[in-house]
């Protein structure tokens, strides 16, 4: 078991949006063509202490444009982080910061819900003066996908907030 403490760090701020980047997630086979469904650019320095909390909700619409039924679409999400400052862009290299989470949204259910919280620690080798972008990810599949169908990424439930404990100058 890994634990990380803040034990010697100051809280530094504490940062959070509520713009949702991604209007929809497509349906697909793959598990791995994640959306940005949020993203929050903050100062980071090596050792420091991240608290994440993220919230979002999807609606389950499939097949209503063309009068059937619809199906099941399993969503997994996840928390990543990327250096905002490395020249690279969106090009990474990304770092999975949470555990996966996933779960399933049938017509029935109709919209769920996603949260999930992680602390992480900053690596040691991250480069100093060195922006970090923490990103909530999405991907939506199903073996019963058909051709555009979609997620709704609902735009007034999203949220992310982000806790930095420093041991650096603030």
């Amino acid at each position: 078991m890994t634990v990380i403490s803040t034990d010697g760090l100051a809280l530094a701020a504490e940062w959070g949006t509520d713009e949702v980047t991604a209007s929809t997630l497509p349906v697909d086979l793959s598990t791995s063509t994640y959306r940005t469904v949020s993203r929050l650019i903050i100062p980071a320095a090596a050792g420091d202490v991240l608290s994440v909390n993220a919230r979002a909700r999807v609606t389950n619409d499939t097949g209503r444009n063309r009068g059937e039924p619809g199906y099941t679409v399993g969503v997994g999400y996840h928390l990543w982080a990327y250096d905002c400052d490395s020249g690279q862009g969106t090009a990474g290299p990304w770092t999975r910061i949470s555990s996966y989470n996933g779960d399933n949204v049938s017509r029935d259910r109709h919209h769920m819900p996603l949260h999930i919280t992680t602390t992480w620690r900053v690596p040691a080798t991250w480069p100093d003066g060195h922006r970090i972008v923490v990103v909530l990810r999405a991907d939506a599949h199903s073996t019963a996908w058909r051709s555009g169908d979609i997620l709704t990424v609902d735009q007034e439930y999203g949220h992310l907030a982000v806790r930095r404990w420093t041991g650096s100058d603030v």
